[in-house]
């Protein structure tokens, strides 16, 4: 029985150990935890004031600081101490927004990160496609600071290469409306730079050319197709028109002039009527012959010396030419001076006279247009 109670006693001693063994061990791992807890705050807590670079002096002069701090008691009520970039750690009101939306950029677009444009928000600027930052890159990501200013300079985004092969890069084209795209044919493109032609269709007339600018429009407005008709034409004085009597001409349709007998026809034969409404060219005019103001002197006609007696009704056609011969006032011999028929008008030159009958019947070889001509040098 004794040795019955010593082994009880002695197991009760065994189980006792143990129980403070596992106490001390509890007691280890809630101060490693305990430690371990303190560690990483304070490796998180230096990593956050250490994270924030000092206030660089250069950058400072670029941009407004707000009142440097190192803890939120060294603001006001309002502001906190937070990092603001260049400027370190520095009282800033938490609630600023920067400049949203910015203005449009030719070779850039921004595009807004966070939900709004508040301090600390985070803005992308990307390039167009062919262009790229001075740094290379074509992206560029900016922060909006305490001064309400977003970080960095401005990005510039410049030419120098494609990113993509010009065949993947969809044109600039001007539009074409469908009314447009239905009543004309068109030849061309319709890309930025180019030029179009417009022909009318069906029973229409017509035609024009566009250019399509640099903004994607047109440089003029679209042409209007329509039925186009020529109104009668004219009627010519001594003379007729040859057509079908109509109230309206088509397009394409010809008609005839001609003069009657001793008029000459000064213009078109025929006309035809154009696309724009109007005959390709105007009326004609009949004109008169005209009356040889000469009787009893030889005149020149065609390069030929005749008496006007000789000429058919003493008579040339408007647009005929006359050599008229005129005696030299201080020598014995004559030159000729030139006149021409206009719509039967016909004047005899200021140095022609007209030879009297006496003269023309008994000293016809002593006539001005029988005499010896005039040298050319003697001729004014």
């Amino acid at each position: 029985m004794c040795c019955s109670n010593f082994r009880e006693s002695d197991e009760h001693e065994r189980i006792l150990g143990v129980e403070a063994n596992k106490g001390a061990i509890a007691v280890m791992v809630v101060i490693v935890c305990v430690c371990v807890c303190v560690c990483v705050c304070v490796c998180v807590c230096g990593m956050t004031k250490g994270s924030c670079p000092e206030r660089l002096l250069g950058e400072e002069r670029k941009r407004t600081c707000s009142r440097p701090c190192k803890a939120d008691k060294d603001c006001g009520n309002k502001r906190q101490c937070l990092c603001d970039g260049h400027c370190g750690l520095s009282c800033v009101a938490p609630g600023r927004t920067c400049p949203w939306p910015l203005p449009p950029s030719e070779n850039s677009a921004a595009r807004l990160l966070s939900p709004k444009p508040i301090f600390s928000a985070l803005l992308e600027v990307r390039c167009e496609p062919g262009f790229t930052l001075p740094s290379g890159l074509d992206v560029t990501i900016r922060r909006c600071q305490g001064d309400r200013q977003w970080s960095g300079d401005e990005p510039i985004c410049t030419g120098g290469f494609q990113l993509f092969p010009a065949s993947l890069l969809v044109p600039s084209c001007c539009p074409l409306p469908d009314e447009v795209i239905n009543t004309f044919s068109i030849q061309g493109d319709a890309t930025v730079g180019t030029s179009i032609r417009y022909s009318c269709l069906a029973d229409t007339v017509g035609s024009s050319e566009n250019y399509c600018q640099e903004n994607q429009t047109w440089q003029y407005p679209h042409p209007i197709c329509k039925k186009v008709y020529c109104q009668p034409p004219k009627e010519v004085e001594q003379g007729y028109v040859v057509a079908v009597q109509k109230t309206e001409y088509e397009v394409g349709f010809e008609i005839h002039y001609l003069c009657k007998k001793n008029f000459l026809l000064d213009g078109p034969q025929t006309v035809t009527c154009l696309s724009n409404g109007s005959w390709s060219a105007p009326p004609p005019y009949c004109r008169a012959r005209c009356l040889i103001p000469a009787e009893r002197s030889r005149v020149v006609i065609g390069g030929v010396k005749r008496w006007p007696f000789d000429v058919t009704d003493g008579m040339v056609p408007h647009g005929e030419n006359v050599m008229f011969y005129c005696k030299h006032p201080h020598k014995q011999c004559g030159f000729t001076a030139a006149q021409a028929c206009f719509d039967g008008k016909l004047q005899p030159p200021a140095c022609y006279l007209e030879p009297t009958w006496f003269q023309y019947k008994l000293f016809p070889h002593r006539l001005v247009s029988e005499i010896e001509a005039c040298e050319s040098g003697d001729v004014e």
